[in-house]
């Protein structure tokens, strides 16, 4: 019982470290953050929306989640190297 608690406080305390990390990569990189926020938005418009942008409204939903998880890739390596830099 000892180990599997230690296990998830371990995973609670990494996963922390990890969101600390984003909030950081995001605080060092504001308009990086403010595009993936806004992509996230355009992104809940489209997918609200009754109608179809002319037949662009799949494409475009799709364009958006691959630009949005290329910005965190971004912030992640940004992150990384900024982690190395510092040792």
């Amino acid at each position: 019982m000892k180990f599997i608690s230690g296990l998830v406080l371990g995973c609670m305390l990494t996963g922390g470290a990890l969101t600390l990390a984003a909030q950081n990569e995001r605080a060092m990189h504001p308009r990086i953050a403010a595009a993936i926020t806004a992509l996230r938005d355009a992104r809940a418009y489209l997918a609200a929306a009754p109608h179809d942008f002319g037949g662009h409204k799949a494409e475009a939903m799709r364009a958006s989640d691959e630009a949005i998880r290329q910005l965190q890739f971004a912030l992640a390596y940004r992150g990384a190297e900024d982690r190395r830099e510092r040792r």
